[in-house]
């Protein structure tokens, strides 16, 4: 007579579950994270840039070196904005805002010159070494602000939900 050996428990498997975020939750995911991705057209091209942000109420300001992306999008200003926390295949949170991009600049009406320095303060508050001698990305001159049209958010999880 031959003795069977038990058969090993298998782990319960935990289907995924998708969900949206509501609007305070794709906006703490904005809040917490601090690089996404911007995408623009332009004719029948699509660029997509990760690029440093910050969100602040209805608006993501960032900062980037002059290049094709600013000429185009000086241009064309309707962006695309996508940040993502995963940690795990069936485990993440994604929002994609858009919105309008603005070339911020100290000159000009008193409403740029505001908004320009809103920017730089949101800025200060993850670099404060920003725009200073003291710059990690120097290179970074530019300043631009995203006013925010829309937010939307998903999310896929296996935890319980107990």
């Amino acid at each position: 007579m031959t003795s069977r050996k038990p058969r090993a428990r298998k782990a319960p498997v935990i289907a995924p579950v998708f969900r949206d975020l509501t609007r305070e939750e794709s906006e703490s995911v904005l809040a917490c994270n601090h690089v996404g991705r911007m995408a623009f057209s332009f004719h029948d091209s699509v660029d997509i840039r990760p690029v440093h942000y910050v969100f602040d109420d209805a608006w993501l300001f960032g900062r980037t070196s002059p290049g094709d992306k600013l000429i185009t999008l000086q241009h064309h200003q309707w962006v695309a904005f996508e940040v993502d926390e995963v940690t795990g295949p069936f485990d993440w949170k994604s929002v994609v805002a858009h919105g309008t991009f603005y070339k911020l600049e100290r000159d000009g009406a008193e409403s740029d010159a505001r908004l320009y320095d809103r920017g730089v303060a949101a800025i200060k508050g993850i670099a404060p070494n920003a725009l200073t001698e003291a710059d990690p990305t120097p290179f970074r001159t530019e300043m631009f602000g995203i006013a925010l049209d829309s937010i939307t958010g998903r999310s896929c999880s296996t935890k319980s939900r107990a």
